[in-house]
């Protein structure tokens, strides 16, 4: 059960960013596996059943979703082979991350965000969006409409196309998302103290069901450009 991340995970994360060495990583290995991986895991297992309430295929498997505190320094000027925060992502099993539709918490020192999007930009999905939204922009209004009411400070993120045309039958409040370049859905400043606590999991899954519609709009856009 997840009862909130604790001083000793930020301890971890803030020792590893300050000899950021495989010799202190192997060193303290218990340390990682103890205050670092095991509050992940029981995050991710406490949000389970939910998540496959949103989506069947969802992966849920604790060591699939969590990122892995290894860094690929292959293609980057920063050689340092650990990060000092962690992610975790529930997309569906097996599915390529690139482009992938998935729902994301990220966490560690200074840093608390959750929410849901695109993995980089999926053009053809939001092409479709794009072209439903002309065609149908009620129905995209009644997906976006009860998200936009809510209060629980979602915000869309994500770059815009600033040379896009937008047809006259979008409506005013629709067309942020007619432009999006990405799509991407982020908690705005959740408060960092709620991360060392077990409220986390009912604010976090709060927000994750209040993004369900979305997601699953989303999703079939995705599927059909795989079909």
């Amino acid at each position: 059960m997840f009862t909130g991340f604790t001083e000793d995970t930020i301890r971890f994360f803030l020792d590893l960013k300050f000899h950021n060495s495989a010799d202190f990583f192997h060193r303290e290995h218990i340390r990682y596996l103890r205050d670092v991986q095991k509050p992940f895991y029981n995050f991710i297992e406490d949000l389970s059943p939910q998540m496959l309430d949103i989506d069947p295929q969802m992966e849920i498997r604790p060591y699939k979703c969590l990122s892995r505190i290894h860094r690929d320094t292959r293609f980057t000027r920063d050689k340092s082979p650990y990060r000092d925060h962690l992610w975790l992502l529930f997309r569906r099993a097996a599915e390529p991350r690139d482009k992938s539709l998935f729902y994301f918490f990220e966490f560690g020192p200074g840093r608390l965000d959750w929410g849901m999007g695109f993995w980089g930009e999926n053009r053809e999905a939001m092409d479709l969006f794009r072209k439903r939204m002309q065609a149908f922009p009620e129905e995209i209004a009644s997906v976006i409409d009860p998200f936009t009411a809510n209060r629980r400070k979602l915000v869309p993120g994500g770059s815009v196309y600033k040379r896009m045309n937008v047809p006259v039958n979008i409506p005013e409040r629709l067309k942020r998302w007619y432009l999006a370049k990405e799509m991407f859905i982020g908690k705005d400043n959740p408060p960092y103290e709620l991360a060392f606590s077990g409220r986390l999991i009912s604010e976090v899954g709060k927000d994750y069901q209040t993004l369900a519609p979305l997601y699953k709009m989303f999703r079939g856009f995705a599927d059909e450009t795989t079909e």
